[in-house]
C-alpha cells in the first residue's frame, strides 16, 4: 500500500524519531543514541472521540507540559467499531478487521483522521504509542471480530500505512491471554505489523490490571520491552511487582503503562476509597522510576475516555477532559522527567539498600502509601531517595564515588531544589524532609561533589 499523500507530506515535515533499546537493554534511546524519556498520557479514545480542533488543543497542551508519548487506540474500546467519530466515520467495513474503511481521496474517512492525528503529534515532537485494537475485539464474546487470519492482514496493513511515523506498537489492550487462540491472534498481529513496517518500530503488550506483558510474552522476539498495568490502587504492593520484571532474564526494559489515574475511583470503589489525587499519581511515578522503569505513563480518568457534557460517563468522571488537562498531577509529571534528565540517565539502577531500615521497618522503608524507594548511578556519581511522607530516615552513603557529597531536597510538586550543603560521603547520615510529619513527598538527591552537577531538575524540556 502506498502511504496517503497527506500523511506522507505531514510526516516529512514532522521528522519522526526512530527509537531503539539501549545497549544495556534497560532504556529506550533515539536513533543517535541519546536517552529517550517515555512520559506518556493515556488518551485511549483520542482517535475515536475528538475532532481535529479538540485534538490539536489536547496535543499542544501535552507537548507543552513535557510529555513525549501519547497512548491511543486505533479500534477504540467505547463502541469503537459501531459508534462513528465526530466526522461520522467508522474504521472498518461491516466490522471486519481485514477490510479497513478507506475511501479514495484525502480527509474523508476514519483513517485519514488517524493519519492527521499521528502526523500532528509527530510534528509536536510526540511519539504515538498506538494500540492497533482494544483487547475486547480479540478477547470478548464467543466470536470476537479478530481471528488469527485477519489479525495478520490488519496488522500488515496498519504497519505499512504508518511505517514512516514516529510510533511504538502496543499490542493487547487491557485483556489477558486465556488460551492458545488468543495468543495466536496477538502474535499474528505482531508479525503483521513487522511485515508492514519492515520491523522499524518497537513493539510491546498492554496487559490487564495487576499483570504484565512478561507473564506471557517475555521470551518472544517481537516483544521489545515489557509493559505493566499496575492498576488503580494507591498502595505500594501493586507497584512492587515492577521489580520482578526488571529482574527477569533476558533483560528487557520495563515501564508501567497504566498506573493509578488522577481523579479515578480508587480500586473502582469510590464509596469505600473515594477518588485518587495528584499525590497518588506522584507516588506511582517515583515508585516505578526508582525501581528501574525507563519512563512512566500518567493517566486521568476523564481523559482516557475523553469525557464531555452530553457523553455517557464511565465510572463517574469528576470533570471534562478539557478541565482535566491542567489538573495538578498532569502538570507535575514533568518534574520527574526533569529530575532524571538532570543526571546521567542510562546508568541509573534501583537500589533500596541505600535506605537504612528503621524499627519498625513499616515506618522506613515503609508500606502502604508511604513506601520509600531509592535509585543511584552505577558509577556512584549520585543517589536519590523518594520520601512519600515527612518522616526522618537514614541513608547509606558508601556507594558514592567521591570523598565529599552535596545534598539537595527536590520538590516533586514544583520542581524546585534546595541545597543542603556538603559533607563526607561515608557511613550513614540522617535526613528529615522539609515538610516534617505531613503527607507531602520529597526527593533527596545526593551527588558526588566532584562531579559539579547543576541543581536537580535544572534542564529544559524544549528540544
Amino acid at each position: 500500500m502506498v502511504m496517503p499523500l497527506a500523511l506522507s507530506a505531514l510526516l516529512a515535515a514532522a521528522a519522526p524519531t526512530d527509537l531503539r533499546v539501549s545497549d544495556n537493554q534497560r532504556f529506550l534511546v533515539r536513533a543517535d543514541g541519546q536517552p529517550f524519556f517515555w512520559l506518556a498520557d493515556t488518551a485511549w479514545e483520542l482517535f475515536h472521540r475528538l475532532d481535529r480542533a479538540e485534538t490539536d488543543h489536547y496535543l499542544r497542551t501535552r507537548a507543552g507540559q513535557g510529555y513525549t508519548v501519547i497512548q491511543a487506540v486505533a479500534l477504540a474500546e467505547l463502541n469503537g467499531l459501531g459508534a462513528p467519530t465526530p466526522a461520522g466515520h467508522l474504521p472498518l467495513v461491516d466490522g471486519d478487521p481485514a477490510r479497513p474503511a478507506v475511501v479514495d481521496g484525502p480527509d474523508n474517512d476514519y483513517w485519514d483522521h488517524v493519519d492527521w492525528v499521528v502526523a500532528r503529534a509527530n510534528e509536536l515532537g510526540l511519539v504515538m504509542a498506538m494500540l492497533p485494537t482494544w483487547g475486547a475485539w480479540w478477547h470478548d464474546g464467543d466470536n470476537p471480530p479478530f481471528t488469527v487470519e485477519n489479525a495478520g492482514i490488519y496488522g500488515e496493513w496498519l504497519g505499512q500505512r504508518y511505517a514512516g511515523a514516529a510510533i511504538v506498537w502496543v499490542l493487547g489492550g487491557d485483556r489477558v491471554i486465556e488460551n492458545d487462540t488468543m495468543r495466536a491472534i496477538v502474535e499474528a498481529m505482531a508479525a503483521g505489523l513487522a511485515r508492514g513496517d519492515g520491523g522499524r518500530h518497537l513493539q510491546t503488550f498492554h496487559p490487564r490490571g495487576g499483570s504484565g506483558s512478561a507473564e506471557v510474552f517475555h521470551d518472544t522476539a517481537w516483544l521489545d520491552f515489557n509493559m505493566r498495568q499496575n492498576g488503580h490502587g494507591p498502595e505500594w504492593r501493586a507497584y512492587a511487582k515492577l521489580t520482578e520484571d526488571y529482574q527477569r532474564q533476558p533483560v528487557k526494559p520495563v515501564l508501567d503503562g497504566e498506573p493509578v489515574y488522577e481523579d479515578h475511583p480508587l480500586h473502582f470503589a469510590p464509596q469505600d476509597h473515594s477518588h485518587s489525587v495528584a499525590a497518588d499519581c506522584r507516588r506511582a511515578a517515583y515508585w516505578n522510576l526508582f525501581q528501574g522503569a525507563f519512563g512512566h505513563t500518567y493517566g486521568h480518568h476523564s481523559i482516557w475516555q475523553m469525557f464531555a457534557e452530553g457523553r455517557g460517563p464511565v465510572n463517574g468522571p469528576l470533570m471534562t477532559w478539557r478541565e482535566a488537562l491542567v489538573q495538578p498531577g498532569a502538570q507535575q509529571m514533568r518534574h520527574a522527567r526533569q529530575l532524571l534528565e538532570s543526571r546521567p540517565f542510562l546508568t541509573r539502577i534501583p537500589d533500596d539498600n541505600l535506605i537504612v531500615p528503621s524499627s519498625p521497618p513499616t515506618a522506613v522503608p515503609g508500606a502502604g502509601r508511604y513506601r520509600f524507594v531509592a535509585t543511584r548511578c552505577s558509577d556512584g556519581s549520585y543517589l536519590m531517595v523518594y520520601a512519600p511522607v515527612g518522616r526522618t530516615f537514614r541513608v547509606q552513603l558508601d556507594s558514592l564515588s567521591g570523598d565529599q557529597a552535596v545534598a539537595w531536597w527536590y520538590d516533586p510538586r514544583t520542581g524546585e531544589a534546595q541545597r543542603l550543603g556538603e559533607f563526607e560521603s561515608t557511613g550513614e547520615r540522617e535526613f528529615t524532609p522539609p515538610s516534617r510529619g505531613e503527607v507531602l513527598d520529597w526527593v533527596l538527591v545526593i551527588d558526588d561533589a566532584a562531579r559539579g552537577f547543576d541543581p536537580p531538575g535544572a534542564v529544559s524540556l524544549v528540544d
